[in-house]
């Protein structure tokens, strides 16, 4: 564990997420649930900076500046942080771990390490807690176990035993009807060292993703909210058999709106942005 992640400011960051509790909660399976349940309600998943070719900060001080006070978002490196943090701080034992993502892919190829994720232990288990990987995050913790399909308020999940040493596991998302690998990791500890050298691949590399397209997404009561570029998918979590609903946004200015609104973050200053938004495909 870094030092300077012991320095968070939780009532700040329960204010951010509208956490009703007792200001010091007891480190336990039911605060763990209303944490990962109210965090990606409220913070959501962005990449703005990037977009705008600055550098992603994963410094406590910057994580909590940028994702609490300035009501802005992040990608999971910022999110999973930010709530390693918070567990730590009220006595959760918690471990740090990288995902090969899955999701979207076709081809064939083991994908390198780019994601991050959380287990936490307990006395029920082992969970596995992940506040960010955009439109699929998790709402709520899972165990740690094969084979079980766990339903969560944003949609049913099951981890696959995908075997080797040290032993990995496959995420899945059920998805019209069927499960869909969402990432794959195994339990080799990862270090702040190793986020900080994906974390520079996925924000500067010209084939990366992040750098050349618009991500963001926030989960809402029986919603998923996703924005791609310049389409926006509205998923009804509520009933698996509700279509999802998907438009394009034509100018600037609904971009931002959507953001704002939907998204919900504070915008950074409009030159700058409103130039990498008319730039979208």
């Amino acid at each position: 564990m870094n030092a300077h992640d012991t320095f968070i400011d939780l009532n700040a960051y329960f204010a951010r997420i509208g956490f009703a509790g007792p200001a010091r909660p007891e480190p336990t399976l039911d605060t763990l649930r209303a944490l990962h349940l109210l965090h990606p309600q409220a913070i959501p998943f962005e990449n703005l900076d990037v977009l705008l070719g600055r550098p992603v900060k994963l410094d406590l001080a910057s994580i909590q500046h940028k994702l609490v006070t300035a009501r802005r978002g992040g990608y999971c490196f910022e999110h999973n942080r930010l709530l390693r943090s918070v567990l730590q701080t009220l006595g959760f034992r918690v471990r740090s771990f990288a995902g090969r993502v899955l999701w979207g892919r076709e081809a064939a190829e083991m994908p390198g390490r780019s994601h991050m994720l959380l287990l936490v232990d307990l006395d029920e288990g082992t969970w596995l807690a992940d506040v960010g990987f955009g439109g699929m995050t998790l709402s709520a913790p899972l165990a740690l176990e094969t084979g079980l399909e766990q339903i969560t308020p944003h949609g049913a999940f099951r981890l696959d035993d995908a075997g080797g040493e040290p032993r990995s596991y496959v995420l899945q998302a059920l998805v019209n009807g069927s499960f869909t690998p969402v990432y794959r990791f195994d339990l080799d500890p990862q270090y702040d060292a190793d986020y900080e050298m994906a974390n520079h691949f996925v924000s500067t590399h010209p084939e990366s993703i992040f750098v050349n397209n618009l991500l963001a997404a926030r989960l809402a009561p029986g919603k998923r909210f996703g924005l791609l570029n310049r389409r926006l998918h509205v998923h009804h979590t509520h009933d698996e058999g509700a279509a999802s609903e998907s438009r394009d946004l034509s100018s600037v200015d609904e971009l931002r709106r959507v953001l704002e609104t939907e998204i919900g973050i504070r915008l950074p200053e409009a030159l700058a942005l409103d130039a990498a938004l008319a730039r979208l495909p």
